[in-house]
């Protein structure tokens, strides 16, 4: 099989051959910090030029809590997150997209702002990056495709299995939406995260062979599975092992797990993709460990305990990319990456070609 020509990034497939390469963490913790209400949501606190003003002011719905729309109304917030993490060590940073597609805005009866909400956000982490970035340690942006909350494979009616919600081309054109506003405004890599419905992450996946097809770019792909609970499965239903066989088509650079789950609960899952993806480097961003009110983060472990636990993933030869999840934080990032700084790199097998007889 040719090796693929990326269009960006290219040089990202060397640079994860020799060091483990730091993803940043949890977008939506460090906004929690902000303490932001609704009229901040809607832009009230920020008067800069790239602000919105009041544009939403007497928007008739509740806006609060949605994360995406900030990086319209408060580009200051999503930029600061940005740097931290950045200064912190990160390598790759995620766009403010997790939820920015059609299908998700729609709750906010704000469907209609998706593309733009991608277009900004990419915007922000591209100069983000490109402000932090130097010869010796080049900041990629990673343009975030997140799951939808209605799902193509799951019936939203316990009492009728086969009730769906959405259909797979809304989510193909949803997701083409978002990648293309996600490349325009300067995305390097683009990120499939948190899949629990892999027919889901099928129409992201077709979505961006389409875009690659049709605007000639070639960006490096990333896709990262949830195993939700002990069973060891994704929540529609598939094993690690067949979740990378149904997704492996897309010739990702990297194949991974995030969410739902701390480091310690997660290891057995990344030691089964080592095992299986051989070729294919392995990301993780775990959880720091179970969630905790009581907690400033909201969740149990401290940077000390997140870096001391991937360590060991590093250490046993499983990761490529490390980062972090819900409750992450800069300085969890920057423990990590300084734990996992003398470690090796995952080696890939790539098994010789063989003559057929």
């Amino acid at each position: 099989m040719q090796a693929l020509h990326y269009t960006r990034a290219a040089q990202l497939p060397d640079i994860l051959a020799q060091r483990i390469v730091i993803l940043d963490g949890a977008m939506g913790t460090m906004i929690q910090r902000f303490k932001l209400g609704e009229a901040q949501y809607r832009g009230e606190g920020y008067t800069g030029p790239d602000g919105a003003g009041d544009r939403f002011k007497d928007f008739p719905r509740d806006v609060k809590g949605n994360n995406e729309l900030l990086s319209i109304t408060r580009p200051d917030v999503i930029r600061d997150i940005h740097e931290r993490y950045l200064a912190a060590g990160a390598d790759l940073i995620e766009t403010n997209t997790f939820g920015a597609t059609t299908v998700a805005q729609e709750d906010y009866k704000m469907a209609h702002l998706a593309r733009e909400m991608n277009l900004r956000s990419a915007q922000l982490a591209r100069a983000a990056c490109d402000k932090f970035s130097t010869p010796d340690k080049p900041r990629f942006v990673a343009g975030a495709l997140g799951p939808t909350p209605k799902t193509a494979s799951i019936s939203p009616d316990v009492n009728d299995p086969g009730a769906r919600n959405v259909d797979f081309e809304q989510l193909r054109a949803a997701y083409y939406e978002q990648v293309e506003a996600l490349v325009e405004g300067g995305a390097d890599v683009l990120l499939v995260e948190t899949i629990f419905d892999t027919l889901n992450a099928k129409a992201a996946l077709f979505a961006i062979d389409e875009f690659f097809d049709k605007s000639g770019e070639r960006l490096p792909l990333i896709i990262s599975g949830t195993v939700t609970d002990a069973s060891g499965r994704i929540l529609s239903g598939q094993t690690v092992t067949a979740f990378w066989h149904s997704v492996r088509h897309a010739r990702p650079l990297a194949i991974g797990l995030n969410c739902a789950l701390g480091a310690t609960l997660m290891r057995p899952y990344i030691q089964e993709l080592n095992r299986v993806a051989e070729d294919t480097f392995i990301s993780c961003y775990p959880n720091a460990g179970l969630p905790n009110p009581m907690s400033d983060t909201g969740f149990d472990e401290t940077p000390e305990i997140t870096s001391r636990l991937v360590h060991e993933f590093a250490a046993e030869g499983l990761v490529n990319i490390l980062g972090g999840c819900c409750g992450t934080t800069p300085d969890h990032i920057g423990a990590i990456a300084k734990a996992v700084a003398p470690v090796k790199t995952r080696q890939l097998f790539y098994r010789e070609p063989t003559a057929l007889a």
